[in-house]
């Protein structure tokens, strides 16, 4: 049986990373702002794909940890792995990620993430991995349908938003990485 233990994790080029996120992510999508790509590979094969770069939302995020500078910061923009990948592999790859940002970008503080509820979870990978829970709110933009179809709120017409079944979550995660300086 394959262990978590077994997976490498190694940084990779931004079109391959792009390229195994676009194949596997429940989006199919991948963030242009991305800086930092690592790759997740077992027996030598990339199976799984983690992506950091500047918060979309830069300016509202950077005050949830105080004295936190405007680059002090990162946020996990996508995570995305293949089935081929054993049990608890997300969870090993984001640890032995945030320790490579560690220790090469010792100007990184912490680390953000969000988790889509309605999707994938609600957060217990990166709470695994060491991240802290910060904020679970109602996601006012998704709605699933009858047919368990997500319709976002500007995409969907009048009769699917009248369908809606129940409610959707964002969770909102922070792993600090850094120890602060004590005055």
């Amino acid at each position: 049986m394959t262990s978590a233990k077994e997976i490498e994790v190694r940084p990779i080029a931004k079109r391959d990373a792009d390229a195994l996120i676009r194949r596997v992510h429940y989006s199919g999508k991948v963030v242009r702002n991305s800086t930092l790509s690592l790759g997740v590979f077992l027996h030598g094969m990339l199976e799984g794909a983690m992506q950091f770069g500047p918060s979309l939302q830069k300016s509202n995020i950077v005050h949830l940890v105080r004295d936190t500078g405007w680059n002090g910061f990162l946020e996990l923009n996508r995570l995305a792995f293949t089935d081929a990948l054993p049990r608890n592999s997300e969870s090993r790859a984001l640890g032995i990620a945030l320790r490579m940002i560690r220790k090469n970008y010792p100007h990184i503080e912490w680390i953000i993430s969000f988790a889509d509820a309605c999707q994938c979870g609600d957060g217990t990978i990166y709470r695994a991995a060491g991240f802290l829970l910060t904020m679970i709110k109602t996601n006012k933009d998704l709605h699933i349908a009858e047919d368990g179809s997500i319709w976002r709120r500007r995409a969907a017409d009048g009769a699917a938003l009248a369908r809606r079944s129940k409610a959707t979550r964002c969770a909102t995660s922070i792993s600090p990485i850094q120890q602060r300086a004590r005055a």
